[in-house]
């Protein structure tokens, strides 16, 4: 899918002003160098010895970092950074990384913080900006959540958006936010481009769910993963203390599966993982509940692990979206815990259950320090981006390499876990589940009869 997307990115006009950053050209004097616009890294890296692999000038992604020449006056430069959408580990840490940045390196005396997502544009929600210095930020890494606020929706308000982004006389907004609040910030440069605004625009992935397309990983994923295995070993403790016992453990997850797959890879304590990617039937020979008791009768206890978007196509029987334009989906922990305790008292076993919900405790905690370095990455590559002049792009790690990406392509689907790929050929090593627990070609028609 990714061979048929333009990695183009567009810019204000031509860099003139020299960058205050004073660094160097030249490779092998000992001093770091400025990136170029012609340093490119390729997407594909798989190697088909025998072949030749051209890649045009639009499938190479523009390396990340400070230029030489720069489009916008630092004296000249008001900036603005918002956060939207659900809370995720590392946002204060991008926050904190932009606004030092720009104040230390370029000299940005001007960086305001927009309070409560796209809504702290909107005049009737009359919410104040924050005059965000080094000082003011320097210790908001220690802390979880954002210290913007964040909210959902607003991002459709294109109109009133730029025009507020006018009267503050912005030149450059960084958006923190995931998949739909991109979505609007393509809306909102695109209205920018209408009106022949020198503004720009430029994203910072968040997405706790890791399922943003192309690059490496979201920032705050790392850290879920290492607060969701905490989770699992404490659901762990409980089931193998117990007669039958269950430890049943949700997480985040709407449409991908990487949190739970890759908890399950690090904790060594999963029996099953049960996300949206793979389809799976509850009852019948070859059903979850079955292999579910089969394991009691093995072991005498179990731990489970389910993402929130599992079983979706089954329990939703209307679609309806929140202020962000996600899907309101059915609480499928519950519905499997419920399912689970039907089944065992059905048969008259004895099982002692413990459900865990630790989605939000796990997404507004701090950065761990793998993240928070990440996110210290970001937040600088994103201010040179943005004082070079680029925009409609967000900045990625891709192959181990900070990129800029349109925002278009990265938004163009969404990643998830390959049923038949290594990632998931690893998680089912790891706890031993079947490949496929479905007795049907269509895992989630349960009326239809099991194939014997």
């Amino acid at each position: 899918m990714e061979d048929n997307l333009d990695f183009t990115i567009e810019e204000l006009g031509k860099p003139a002003v020299k960058s205050p950053i004073e660094m160097s050209s030249t490779i092998g004097d000992g001093i770091a160098n400025y990136v170029t616009d012609e340093q490119y890294i390729r997407l594909d890296t798989i190697v088909r010895p025998g072949h030749q692999h051209p890649v045009k000038k639009s499938q190479a992604l523009q390396c990340a970092g400070p230029r030489e020449h720069i489009y916008f006056s630092p004296s000249h430069v008001h900036a603005g950074i918002v956060s939207c959408g659900g809370l995720c580990p590392g946002l204060n840490d991008v926050i904190r990384a932009i606004v030092r940045c720009l104040w230390y390196r370029y000299g940005v005396k001007r960086i305001s913080g927009i309070r409560y997502g796209y809504l702290g544009f909107l005049p009737e929600h009359q919410f104040d900006l924050i005059q965000l210095t080094p000082v003011l930020v320097d210790d908001i890494h220690k802390l979880g959540g954002t210290f913007l606020g964040s909210a959902r929706g607003g991002g459709r308000e294109v109109v009133q958006i730029v025009d507020t982004m006018e009267r503050l006389n912005l030149n450059m907004l960084f958006v923190i936010g995931g998949d739909g609040t991109q979505r609007g910030t393509i809306d909102i440069a695109e209205e920018v481009s209408k009106r022949k605004l020198k503004i720009s625009l430029i994203g910072i992935p968040k997405t706790v769910d890791n399922d943003f397309a192309i690059i490496d990983r979201s920032f705050g994923f790392n850290t879920a993963v290492a607060k969701a295995v905490e989770v699992v070993k404490a659901a762990h403790v409980e089931a193998s203390s117990s007669i039958n016992g269950i430890g049943l453990v949700k997480v985040m997850g709407r449409d991908s599966g990487f949190i739970a797959a890759h908890t399950a890879l690090a904790s060594h304590e999963v029996n099953f993982v049960l996300i949206p990617e793979v389809p799976f039937n509850l009852e019948g020979n070859n059903g979850f509940l079955n292999h579910l008791e089969k394991r009691l009768e093995k072991r005498h206890h179990a731990v489970v692990i389910i993402a929130e978007g599992a079983m979706q196509e089954q329990l939703l029987k209307e679609k309806k979206k929140d202020a962000g334009g996600n899907i309101k989906m059915a609480d499928v922990g519950i519905y499997i815990r419920d399912r689970i305790v039907k089944h065992f008292e059905e048969k008259k076993i004895e099982i002692n259950l413990k459900y865990i919900d630790p989605s939000y405790a796990i997404r507004s905690a701090p950065a761990d320090p793998d993240d928070s370095i990440y996110c210290e990455r970001l937040g600088n590559a994103a201010a040179h981006a943005a004082m070079a002049g680029k925009t409609k792009m967000i900045i990625g790690l891709v192959n181990n390499e900070f990129v800029h990406l349109p925002i278009k392509a990265v938004i163009s689907h969404r990643n998830k876990i390959d049923p038949e790929g290594s990632m998931w050929r690893d998680t089912l090593d790891a706890v031993n589940q079947p490949a496929r627990m479905v007795n049907t070609f269509n895992a989630y028609d349960e009326t239809a009869k099991p194939q014997k």
